[in-house]
């Protein structure tokens, strides 16, 4: 076949090793624990995780660390996961596989808690882009700047007959006739001479955030 006929995959996520347990039947609708796979140490398989990405979706492979041979394959549907968390731990999960139409649970664990995490975050992205282009923005709908304060616009425009003064240290005069100054207060019945617009404070440093 010509390599430039197969199709492009991405790879999403990919765990150097996981391991997999046979889980047992839940006893009830209140989730899995992974305190009842038996004992952890002893998983039933070993190897890497791969997420990879294609046009018709993408799906987490369960291979052999060093042949890359299949152990199993999980199609990810965004709209109905094929991931559960346990209730117990943030590291085990529960995966629905299928083989020819054929389902089946197993567990799956990870030896460290920032391999889950990262786990968790791609899933995460895949759904959002994958719902982004199921419901893309409309383009009659014009999203507000939210850089723009909502609500009605304020009239700072001088009135007929209003002025404002300016106070400059070390000199008395003023530049204007008495009267309303530009954020509307008197400038005529008391001797302070700071009627003008006042300086906002600067933006706080940028510092290490704890």
């Amino acid at each position: 076949m010509d390599v430039l006929d197969e199709e492009v995959e991405s790879i999403l996520y990919i765990a150097r090793e996981i391991s997999v347990y046979k889980i047992p039947h839940l006893k009830a609708n209140e989730g899995h624990r992974a305190n009842d796979w038996g004992d952890l140490a002893q998983p039933l398989w070993k190897g890497r995780l791969r997420i990879v990405e294609k046009s018709s979706g993408a799906a987490l492979m369960f291979e052999d660390a060093q042949t890359g041979e299949l152990f199993a394959r999980a199609p990810y549907d965004a709209l109905k996961p094929c991931v559960e968390s346990v209730l117990d731990s943030s590291r085990y999960f529960v995966i629905r596989v299928e083989d020819n139409g054929k389902k089946a649970y197993i567990g799956m664990g990870f030896a460290e808690r920032t391999d889950s995490f990262d786990f968790n975050v791609a899933l995460q992205d895949y759904t959002k882009r994958l719902k982004a282009a199921l419901s893309p923005p409309s383009p009659d709908e014009e999203t507000p700047s939210p850089h723009i304060p909502v609500g009605p616009k304020k009239d700072y425009s001088l009135k007929e007959g209003q002025t404002f003064s300016i106070s400059i240290p070390g000199k008395a005069s003023k530049l204007s006739t008495p009267g309303m100054n530009l954020l509307g207060s008197s400038t005529q019945s008391t001797g302070n001479s700071g009627g003008g617009v006042p300086l906002l404070p600067p933006p706080p440093s940028s510092g290490r955030k704890k």
